[in-house]
């Protein structure tokens, strides 16, 4: 069942959004929960939640403000607002729609459905992802799809890859940069097992191309193509006891 969550400052608006989307009858749940940027925040977190209706003025910031604090952006947004002059805004933060209040149920339902042919659109390129790495998995190559392409990618040619918000950057031996609209926490469990390491939050590496340890600037990890990634100190132990290993 697709999970949707409703963030709204307003206990009357989170509810009649609810009662709405459960009377649509798709297989969706509705959870009205979180009225400000805090709370909202906290429930995206524990929920996880495959659709947000968030609104956008709320009494300690933005919806705007939500966005930048989860850790995790898997979900499609749909904003809530008074004022169609957030529109634009809206757009660059890459929402899926905007509905304006008073909430129109017509209206409403348009919108839920185009977001839960998003969702199950994503769900099904994570699995075809997940089952072409599988049947490659033997000859160690991964499938990275872009917008324009579908890269067959041998894992031993990938250097290292970096998380930019809900995209991850692959940097190959041969120089080549690939861009795939997943977050690097999908590929650090794909790629666990094959010498692959994640050393800092944004940035997992292919334990095989590390050229030395310096120990400047809090520590860093130079990669044979003169890359350098920051080392957690979390992960130096289990960094060092790999290399040891190799």
């Amino acid at each position: 069942m697709i999970k949707a969550l409703i963030i709204d400052d307003e206990n009357r608006t989170r509810e009649l959004i609810a009662k709405m989307i459960t009377s649509f009858g798709f297989n969706v749940e509705a959870i009205a929960l979180g009225e400000n940027v805090e709370t909202g925040v906290a429930a995206i977190e524990a929920l996880q939640p495959d659709i947000v209706f968030l609104d956008i003025q709320m009494p300690d910031g933005t919806g705007f403000d939500v966005l930048n604090q989860v850790s995790k952006r898997n979900f499609e947004v749909v904003f809530i607002t008074a004022h169609e002059e957030f529109a634009v805004k809206a757009i660059k933060f890459s929402a899926l729609d905007y509905i304006l209040k008073p909430v129109d149920p017509s209206e409403l339902k348009a919108t839920l459905e185009r977001a839960i042919e998003a969702v199950s659109h994503k769900k099904e390129e994570l699995q075809f992802d997940t089952l072409n790495f599988n049947i490659h998995a033997s000859k160690k190559k991964l499938v990275l799809k872009t917008q324009e392409s579908v890269h067959v990618v041998e894992l031993d040619q990938i250097i290292r890859c970096e998380a930019d918000r809900n995209y991850t950057s692959f940097f190959l031996a041969d120089g080549k940069k690939i861009l795939v609209s997943r977050t690097l926490k999908e590929y650090e469990t794909l790629l666990t097992g094959h010498h692959f390491l994640r050393v800092q939050q944004s940035h997992l590496i292919n334990m095989d191309y590390v050229d030395r340890y310096d120990k400047g600037n809090g520590g860093s990890v130079v990669m044979k193509d003169g890359s350098e990634v920051p080392l957690s100190p979390a992960k130096r132990d289990v960094f060092f006891k790999i290399l040891e290993n190799l």
